[in-house]
């Protein structure tokens, strides 16, 4: 009945091919969007598609197939490195106390926010396409953020009353003014004052 599984003994091999196919976009998305990632950090976001394409070992066309637009591919890299933010925020949470986990944390937002600097003039270029993602920014963290902190609440080395909505703002202040690595003495050293100031007394 169905067009898309011919009745035949070659069936399987028609089958096949087609997910190979697919296979291999996905991967040629995935190593387009890592490629621009790094790109992107080093010429901008207006370096020329074939810059990105060289850099991910495939053709300018598979770029466009991948991303038909530039802002696509800003978005791509903008969602993944967000989800990759969240998830490092579940895995600290799980693995380390509740206070250590957070400053774990922050170094993984200052890695973020260093690729989210390469983005600015995209972001503030007042294309539409971009609209949504400041909301996404905190969408995505603070459900992972108010995590720790409730972990942080109910060990008692918390204060109850923090919400991720405002912490993650004040963190994203003092961790933007520092190197992408989160290294900067000054910055580290406002951090450790902010998170004191949320520690249970």
């Amino acid at each position: 009945m169905s067009q898309e599984r011919p009745e035949s003994p070659e069936s399987p091999e028609s089958e096949g091919a087609p997910r190979r196919r697919r296979a291999d976009a996905v991967r040629n998305a995935e190593a387009v969007r890592e490629a621009a990632k790094q790109v992107f950090a080093e010429s901008g976001v207006d370096a020329p598609m074939r810059e990105i394409a060289a850099r991910a070992g495939v053709g300018v066309g598979t770029v466009y197939r991948s991303y038909p637009l530039r802002s696509d591919l800003i978005i791509a890299v903008f969602r993944h490195e967000l989800e990759a933010t969240a998830q490092d925020a579940r895995a600290l949470a799980d693995e380390h106390p509740p206070r250590e986990a957070l400053r774990l944390w922050t170094r993984s937002l200052a890695r973020f926010l260093a690729t989210k600097r390469g983005f600015a003039t995209a972001l503030h270029s007042g294309d539409p396409a971009y609209a949504p993602l400041p909301a996404q920014f905190l969408g995505v963290l603070a459900p992972q953020v108010q995590r720790i902190l409730d972990l942080g609440a109910a060990d008692g080395t918390m204060r109850r009353d923090i919400r991720a909505e405002d912490l993650i703002p004040a963190l994203g202040r003092l961790s933007d003014a520092g190197p992408a690595d989160g290294t900067d003495a000054d910055a580290s050293r406002m951090i450790d004052v902010l998170l004191d100031g949320i520690a249970a007394r």
